[in-house]
């Protein structure tokens, strides 16, 4: 699977989170902390968009119904069993970089 620049490290301020598109397919790029995280863009409880959300203590937050997951695994954050995707991200100085299918 190939790795494709979505952004860069600037663009996406400590503790938020930016909504990317690639083809179709919506994604979440999340900087929690200080670390790139690249989840699925499309929240799973009724399509709300993800990364036009909010990210407080490593959890994006939808911007339709607070539904929240954690930025490093997916797991929604009031039952475990559910969990969005999760993709390989890869930082290269100031440029980011997500694995999709």
């Amino acid at each position: 699977m190939p790795f494709i620049k979505v952004a860069t490290v600037s663009e996406v301020a400590p503790d938020s989170v930016i909504e990317v598109s690639i083809g179709e397919n919506l994604y979440a790029i999340c900087n929690a902390g200080g670390e790139i995280f690249g989840l699925s863009g499309v929240c799973l409880h009724q399509g709300g968009p993800l990364g036009q959300g909010q990210v407080a203590d490593g959890r994006v937050v939808c911007p339709w119904h607070a539904w929240e997951f954690d930025c490093r695994t997916g797991e929604n954050c009031f039952d475990p069993a559910e969990r969005v995707p999760t993709y390989a991200v890869k930082v290269e100085g100031d440029e980011i970089f997500l694995q999709v299918p």
